[in-house]
């Protein structure tokens, strides 16, 4: 198995690193999209964040990884086997990163007829897709707004629902598909449709180092890396250690935390201020503010936690404003400086 680059060896691109660690935290944060210049370590820190992940449980034989501890999210032959009484053991299988390659095929991404069983055994079965290797876990696709616009359909039926469904040669399979979406892309490139864009909880900026230690760093470690993988994996296996515990820490901290009305408050003014369309907006900051606030294992949601992530979470939810030529994350953070008096690191009690 080739190694792979550590997460914490990753130099600098904190925003980013940070948006991985909390929606590994928790996935109902929405995933991320990454936009930015070639060659600054997105796709590195995604498959690098495999590494970081907790192994979780899974029904023993089942090809979708379904949780045994879940009465709802089960595929078909889950449930039948519930039905029949049977009860198949539970074990350990790490958190799946899959890549979904620009040039995926429909039946290679939601699954299709196994045709080698049906011309030996004349058997119909199915044959599953990338977003049944992904549940409970993550997919990546990299340059996402070159995307294909009838794959970009699959997956947005797919974050919708939570589910794929397949229909045809006679095999009719509805599975569960849920899983994290993390896209990166560079801007120029080409725009990422609106609807799916609409459906990554956060949105971070990466660009190239302009500090030249920085950069120097950047080139040492990976050069270490490429000349000795394994010596340099045992570098830097207490970090990355050290980051794992982090996260199941913040998972289990999580259902702990309550967000308090106020915060709530300043959330709600913040999006209305800026225009955002539904809900979406206000969710994602309570949702990633209480991850922030589990990840760092504080006693209480603050407004500093807002604070931080408000940019990331709101900066590719804005309208363009044709009289306002300021970046989105300039427009999010000048609205929090005007909105929000309340010195930063203020703790708000609950109401």
């Amino acid at each position: 198995m080739r190694p792979v680059y550590p997460f914490s060896a990753i130099v600098g691109q904190d925003e980013m690193k940070l948006a991985l660690l909390l929606v590994a935290i928790d996935p109902s944060i929405g995933g991320v999209m990454v936009f930015g210049d070639r060659g600054t370590g997105k796709s590195t820190a995604v498959r690098a964040l495999a590494g970081l992940l907790p192994p979780m449980k899974v029904v023993q034989g089942c090809k979708y990884g379904c949780d045994p501890h879940s009465t709802t999210q089960r595929c078909d032959d889950c449930l039948k086997r519930l039905a029949d009484g049977q009860h198949p053991r539970a074990l350990l299988a790490p958190v799946p990163v899959v890549d979904l390659p620009l040039g995926a095929t429909e039946d290679r991404v939601v699954g299709a007829l196994d045709l080698e069983r049906a011309l030996t055994t004349g058997e119909k079965a199915f044959e599953p897709g990338l977003l049944a290797r992904a549940h409970r876990g993550f997919l990546y696709v990299d340059e996402v707004n070159l995307l294909e616009d009838h794959l970009v359909d699959l997956l947005l039926d797919a974050a919708a629902t939570g589910e794929n469904v397949v229909e045809r040669e006679g095999v009719s399979v509805r599975h569960p598909a849920r899983f994290v979406l993390v896209g990166s892309g560079n801007p120029e490139e080409g725009e990422l449709r609106p609807q799916l864009l609409d459906r990554f909880g956060l949105a971070v900026d990466v660009r190239t180092p302009t500090v030249i230690a920085l950069r120097i760093d950047v080139i040492k470690r990976r050069d270490a890396f490429d000349r000795d993988p394994m010596a340099f994996l045992a570098q830097w296996q207490k970090a990355d250690a050290k980051v794992r515990r982090s996260i199941e820490k913040g998972r289990a901290r999580l259902d702990e935390l309550s967000v308090p009305d106020a915060i709530l408050e300043r959330a709600a003014a913040l999006c209305s201020a800026l225009g955002t369309d539904g809900l979406r907006g206000e969710l994602t900051l309570l949702r990633t503010t209480r991850a922030l606030a589990a990840f760092e294992g504080a006693d209480v949601v603050t407004l500093d936690h807002l604070r931080r992530i408000a940019p990331m979470a709101l900066r590719h939810r804005l309208r363009r404003n044709v009289l306002d030529d300021a970046g989105s994350t300039t427009r999010v953070e000048r609205a929090v400086a005007e909105l929000w008096d309340t010195p930063a690191g203020d703790v708000v009690a609950a109401g």
